[in-house]
């Protein structure tokens, strides 16, 4: 290029200026200050350069955008594995109740933790307390590996809790249950009397949920029992057995004292609703321990029923077997509703008796419907309870035993 510029004649240089000149001005660089042909060149390339500037920041503003949503996603399937509240897929007992028992309580912790400082919502309340009672069941089946005096200060703690958060229960319940009550009966309860009754316990309700979430001394407390529970379990190291072995004895007693209570209940002597309040509370332990050693393997039950497809005999029987302990966990959870059912039946009976809210005839009348369905609710948990609890402690686990051995040969 430089020899043949070197070979030009000036005519021709000055043929290629003007060729590449804008309104007869030099495209090159001003010699002395900028000329007015240069903004054509100079605006264009500035708003490419502003346009690429910003196109690169927003796809940076994209990218980023993906990848916390990504981290979200993988945050939360993290949390909906740690807290599945049974057995994953080649799990074993003891690694599971650790993950279970951490997992549980960091559920109570975000529950309680509302954003922004608010206040948590009734139904997170609720929910938290469902939560410790699934603890208190883990920490049950945990007590022999974690030790008497560990295990009675975690059931302290977590007992305490539940009651700090229960402020509002009684209040919910009494309104919950007036309403299946009308649910049930709505020509006979169609009475003046039972409209203001309902007003002011729905108002009762109001009040008490108010005073529980806006206590944040009680859920500043709570929180602080929790997070120094979940640092104290952090450091549990569970057993290094892989079986059932370690679990069974815990298990054999939660469903022997469910049973003894049955057999009290049964009998019909002393004070009947605290004998059948007391059963539910073991009925619940059951249920969650129950719940806590199915083993969440679809995979394994499609592969034992492809096995035995031939043959529908055989693949019923093998279902059934399968079926146990999570059979077991429904029922004790059916029976534990019905108990349930009848305690609260009974809170609306002693608030109904205690309270003016309505006439004579419109508390006779609900007392009478209250009597009936109590009576019916005890009938059927009894029978219930009988097939629940028919098995001697040691022949169920046996049972137990052998279920999780198949479960362990999936």
């Amino acid at each position: 290029m430089l020899a043949q510029s070197g070979q030009m004649t000036t005519t021709q240089r000055t043929a290629i200026r003007r060729g590449l000149a804008v309104r007869r001005t030099s495209h090159g660089p001003p010699r002395r200050g900028r000329q007015p042909g240069h903004g054509s060149i100079v605006a264009p390339l500035a708003a490419s350069v502003v346009l690429g500037v910003a196109a690169a920041g927003v796809l940076r503003l994209g990218l980023a955008v993906a990848i916390a949503e990504r981290d979200r996603r993988a945050a939360r399937a993290r949390r909906r594995h740690d807290r599945q509240f049974a057995l994953l897929p080649g799990e074993q007992p003891a690694q599971g109740m650790r993950r279970m028992v951490l997992g549980q309580l960091d559920l109570a912790i975000d529950l309680l933790e509302a954003e922004d400082g608010a206040m948590p919502t009734a139904e997170a309340v609720h929910e938290t307390r469902k939560a410790l009672k699934r603890l208190r069941t883990l920490v049950r089946l945990l007590a022999d590996q974690l030790g008497e005096e560990a295990a009675a200060r975690e059931q302290a703690l977590l007992r305490d809790a539940g009651r700090r958060l229960a402020g509002a229960r009684d209040a919910e319940v009494i309104v919950g249950t007036l309403e299946e009550l009308l649910r049930r009966h709505p020509r006979k309860l169609a009475r003046p009397g039972v409209i203001r009754l309902r007003r002011r316990l729905l108002a009762e309700r109001e009040q008490a949920t108010t005073r529980l979430l806006g206590d944040h001394v009680a859920r500043a407390h709570v929180l602080a029992d929790l997070r120094d529970a979940r640092a104290r379990m952090a450091m549990w190291a569970p057993t290094a057995d892989t079986g059932i072995a370690p679990l069974e004895p815990p298990f054999k007693r939660i469903y022997r004292q469910g049973r003894g209570r049955y057999l009290r209940a049964s009998q019909g002597k002393g004070d009947r609703t605290a004998a059948l309040h007391r059963w539910r509370k073991r009925v619940k332990d059951l249920r969650y321990a129950a719940e806590a050693l199915s083993r969440n393997d679809p995979a394994a039950a499609r592969r034992a029923d492809a096995a035995t497809a031939p043959n529908r005999a055989r693949k019923r029987s093998g279902r059934r077997k399968r079926e146990l302990i999570p059979g077991l966990a429904r029922r004790a959870d059916a029976l534990g509703e019905m108990l349930g059912e009848e305690h609260d039946l009974f809170v609306l009976d002693q608030r109904v008796r205690a309270g003016g809210d309505c006439g004579p005839g419109t508390r006779r009348a609900l007392l009478k419907l209250i009597d009936r369905r109590r009576e019916r609710l005890r009938t059927r948990a009894l029978r219930d309870g009988a097939r629940l609890y028919g098995r001697r402690p040691k022949k169920l686990l046996g049972r137990l035993r052998r279920a999780y051995a198949r479960e362990a040969r999936m």
